[in-house]
């Protein structure tokens, strides 16, 4: 089957449910790499070429699949490899409720993807070691995860509580009763 033929015929094997399909579930034989990509800003490229259609992107991410370090779009009779840049979701909108310890974050991805940063959703903030940029990120489900988005970052900075850890100071944000550190205080 030719690679273009795949990504259509992926749309005609989910199952049409209510909620994420439950690919985790799902063993079906590989049948090889697509030419689709998910780069670092979020968009989804097929055989080079961005994906305009957001439900599309949208039913796409609800199929994705991390299995040790590579991505998969999967469907109860087929699985398919992707490449994925970073992370294959990226979060675009923080809410904040309450105060303190007892504040909540809500972020929502690119995709509709709605999480609320906890204990069950950590956040965390991977550092460059030569240009010592950070990359915030926080777990959507599964093995996936959300790369923050830099306007996002910023309002987390701007909330961001001083608190020691291991004898230093770092700067972290609360939400659902848990301290998430994002960097060293200066």
């Amino acid at each position: 089957m030719s690679d273009s033929g795949k990504a259509g015929d992926l749309f005609a094997q989910i199952p049409k449910t209510k909620g994420l399909p439950p690919v985790h579930l799902w063993n079906p034989d590989f049948c090889g790499d697509i030419d689709m990509r998910i780069a670092r800003d979020g968009v989804w490229y097929y055989q080079g070429t961005p994906i305009g259609r957001k439900p599309m992107v949208r039913l796409f991410s609800t199929i994705l699949r991390r299995d040790g370090d590579d991505y998969f779009l999967v469907t109860p009779v087929e699985k398919v490899g992707i490449k994925v840049d970073d992370a294959p979701f990226v979060a675009v909108s923080v809410e904040v409720s309450g105060s303190g310890e007892t504040q909540v974050l809500r972020f929502v991805t690119h995709v509709d993807d709605e999480v609320e940063a906890g204990a069950e959703h950590p956040l965390r903030v991977l550092t460059d070691p030569v240009t010592q940029e950070p990359s915030p990120y926080i777990h959507v489900r599964a093995n996936l995860e959300a790369l923050i988005h830099r306007n996002v970052f910023y309002q987390l900075v701007e909330l961001a509580v001083s608190r020691q850890i291991d004898g230093q100071s770092w700067l972290g944000v609360w939400s659902q009763g848990s301290f998430f550190p994002i960097g060293l205080e200066p």
